[in-house]
């Protein structure tokens, strides 16, 4: 393989996609998404292609404020988080309030580094 498709271990999921997106051919693609492949990254292909999965939160701009500290510092992960992503669709956490429902969705993405909080923002909007 080449060297420029090496992740590090646990790799941010943003990484991934951009690794992945850079691939020439449809099997060189399919390759990295088995060789990297882990539960949060299957999530959220599912989530974001999925017709059936239906998104809790209201369409248009996130008012939230972006973690600009440098990668690897102080930024959790999607890796760790997408077990959280079932209060943001329908039939996960219908209990939940809708003010309760975006204010946990912005605490989310306030934690992530903003590629992975753009990445969410795509899917469930």
């Amino acid at each position: 393989m080449a060297t420029s498709t090496k992740l590090p271990p646990n790799p941010f999921v943003h990484e991934v996609l951009e690794v992945i997106s850079k691939q020439r051919t449809k099997a060189k693609k399919i390759e990295l998404l088995k060789e990297y492949r882990c539960d949060s990254l299957v999530s959220l292909l599912i989530w974001n292609f999925d017709d059936s999965v239906i998104s809790m939160l209201p369409e248009g701009e996130v008012p939230f404020e972006k973690n600009e500290v440098p990668i690897g510092t102080d930024h959790t992960s999607l890796r760790k988080e997408w077990k959280n992503l079932y209060h943001f669709v329908k039939g996960g956490n219908d209990s939940l309030s809708k003010t309760r429902r975006e204010s946990m969705f912005i605490q989310i993405l306030e934690g992530l580094h903003p590629s992975e909080a753009e990445i969410l923002i795509l899917i469930f909007s």
